[in-house]
C-alpha cells in the first residue's frame, strides 16, 4: 500500500529522528565514561596501599584466643595492613609467635605485638623469670600466665614494700605432693614464675628466701 501522509510530515518526522540519533551517541558515551569511573574507583579502594598508603605484613590472631594461652599455627595468620593503624612492635611472622603464651585474652583479628607475648619459660627482652612461692597460696587460685602482678614483701612500716611492679606472670606450678619425710598431708605451696624486670630479679629472688612474698593483682 502506498504511504498516504503528506510528504511534509514524513519529512519532520525524519528531521526529529535524525536530531535524536545525533545526540543519543553522546549521551550513551557519557554514561559508558561515568560507569568506568566508579568501577576504577571501587578497584582502587579494594586494593592494599590505594592512594600511596603504605601497607606491610602484619600478624593477626586468627580466631578468640584465651588468656595465657599457648598459641599454635592455626590461632594466627599474616594480613597486610595499612601502615598508619598498624601498632608499635607488631609480628611479622608465625614463627615469633607460635609456642608462646598470650599475656591477655585477644578477639579474632587483632595484631600481635611482641608486649602481647610471653615465652613459655622466659619474658620479653629486659626481663628475667623468678620463681616464687606465695605467703598465701589461695592468691594462686586467682593467678593465669599473663596476668600482671606487684610483687610485695612486707616492711617495717605499715605499708608493704613494693619489689617489682607489673610483673606478668608467666606460669604456675600444679601442687607438689608432700616432700618425702615431711609431715603427712603437707603439700608445697604452688611454684608461680613471675617475668620482672633485669634490674628487679635479684631482689625478688633473694626476698622469697626469708621474707614472705606476696603479689598485688593490677
Amino acid at each position: 500500500m502506498n504511504d498516504i501522509r503528506p510528504r511534509g510530515r514524513r519529512t519532520g518526522l525524519k528531521a526529529r529522528l535524525r536530531a535524536r540519533l545525533r545526540g543519543r551517541p553522546l549521551a550513551l558515551l557519557r554514561r559508558a565514561l561515568a560507569a568506568a569511573l566508579l568501577l576504577v574507583a571501587a578497584a582502587l579502594a579494594a586494593t592494599p596501599g590505594a592512594g600511596g598508603a603504605k601497607v606491610l605484613p602484619t600478624l593477626v590472631t586468627a580466631r578468640d584466643v584465651s588468656s595465657g594461652s599457648a598459641l599454635s599455627i592455626s590461632d594466627v595468620r599474616l594480613v597486610d595492613m595499612d601502615a598508619g593503624f598498624r601498632p608499635d612492635g607488631a609480628l611479622t611472622d608465625p614463627a615469633q609467635a607460635v609456642h608462646r603464651r598470650l599475656a591477655g585474652a585477644a578477639r579474632a583479628g587483632e595484631p600481635i605485638t611482641d608486649v602481647r607475648l610471653v615465652g613459655s619459660n622466659s619474658g620479653p627482652p629486659g626481663h628475667t623469670t623468678v620463681p616464687l612461692r606465695l605467703a598465701d597460696p589461695g592468691i594462686t587460685d586467682l593467678l593465669r600466665p599473663g596476668t600482671r602482678v606487684d610483687v610485695v614483701v612486707p616492711a617495717e612500716t605499715d605499708q608493704a614494700e613494693v619489689l617489682a611492679r607489673s610483673a606478668t606472670v608467666v606460669t604456675v606450678a600444679q601442687q607438689e605432693s608432700a616432700r618425702v619425710g615431711g609431715p603427712l598431708g603437707q603439700e608445697e605451696t604452688p611454684l608461680v614464675l613471675v617475668s620482672v624486670a633485669d634490674e628487679h630479679a635479684p631482689r625478688v629472688a633473694a626476698a622469697g628466701l626469708d621474707r614472705p612474698v606476696t603479689v598485688i593483682l593490677r
